[in-house]
């Protein structure tokens, strides 16, 4: 009979132990204090959470009204069969608490609405960006009342097998300055954020299945690889900014990483998608959004 395994009490500066030498232990304590919040618990959002539980960070409010189903299973943090049907935002509440039990969680269950983004945004250091590409009224909402409340603004997009990067500063270029979505059709508001996240499109040339994509339908392929890279890239830049160390080039400038190419990408890109090279841009990417 195998002996009784010995029960493990949590504790945080042990659990977190591993950070330092990258970051001192005054710098932990910030990253313990600081609040997060994360819109969008799907394929990048759950990463996101689970992360920074990981950094050590310990206050988030997240939201999120969808449940996992069995299409989630390729990429989702909390796509696990056990969990097939339930709310996602009560998965990564749980899993979150199992990385940290002291963690602290403000659930928004309904997701953000105009009438809780104030309460959602409410004493945040950082915000990070997990919506669906989809659900643009609701991403216009909350980065225009982050940049109203001095919030940073952080987007990582999976794209392919890489991921697409922009960094919004409280006081530099705005979203809706950079992706010029105003008075714009919700096709051609969609249209601009995809050339917006990716003015570089390093994944444009190994898509073997296009009729993968379909805007009409709102779904499009992705894999756990673009997904993990987005969680590793926000999760530094989400140490970057609430530490102060190095410097992240925010809007309009733009960062793509493609592991598939193995190449690294840095876009500029000032007036945004006003932009001469992204009107070109724009051109090849609004008949592939009519489908």
């Amino acid at each position: 009979m195998s002996e009784p395994s010995k029960k493990i009490e949590f504790n945080y500066d042990k659990a977190f132990s591993r950070n330092i030498g990258w970051i001192t232990r005054e710098e932990q304590q910030k990253l313990r204090n600081a609040r997060i919040a994360i819109a969008g618990l799907g394929g990048v959002g759950g990463a996101h959470l689970l992360t920074l539980c990981r950094l050590g960070m310990a206050n988030f409010h997240i939201s999120d009204f969808d449940d996992f189903d069995v299409h989630n299973m390729n990429r989702q943090a909390g796509a696990f069969m056990k969990f097939m049907g339930r709310p996602k935002m009560e998965v990564l509440n749980e899993l979150a608490r199992d990385i940290n039990p002291e963690v602290q969680l403000k659930l928004f269950p309904k997701g953000v609405q105009p009438d809780n983004v104030d309460e959602f945004l409410e004493g945040i250091d950082v915000y990070v960006d997990g919506l669906d590409f989809f659900a643009l009224p609701a991403r216009r909402m909350v980065f225009a009342k982050c940049r109203e409340k001095g919030i940073p603004v952080l987007t990582a997009a999976p794209l392919g097998m890489g991921t697409a990067f922009l960094y919004f500063s409280p006081t530099g270029m705005s979203a809706e300055d950079y992706f010029c979505w105003e008075g714009q059709d919700l096709q051609e508001q969609y249209a601009r954020f995809a050339a917006g996240l990716s003015p570089a499109m390093l994944n444009r040339d190994y898509l073997v299945v296009p009729e993968a994509v379909n805007f009409r339908e709102r779904r499009g392929p992705s894999t756990i690889m673009a997904c993990d890279m987005c969680a590793g890239v926000m999760g530094t830049a989400v140490l970057k900014v609430l530490l102060k160390r190095g410097s992240i080039k925010a809007a309009p400038w733009g960062m793509h990483f493609d592991a598939f190419h193995q190449k690294l990408k840095f876009t500029w890109r000032p007036g945004g998608n006003n932009n001469p090279l992204q009107k070109i841009l724009l051109r090849f990417i609004r008949p592939i959004l009519k489908g």
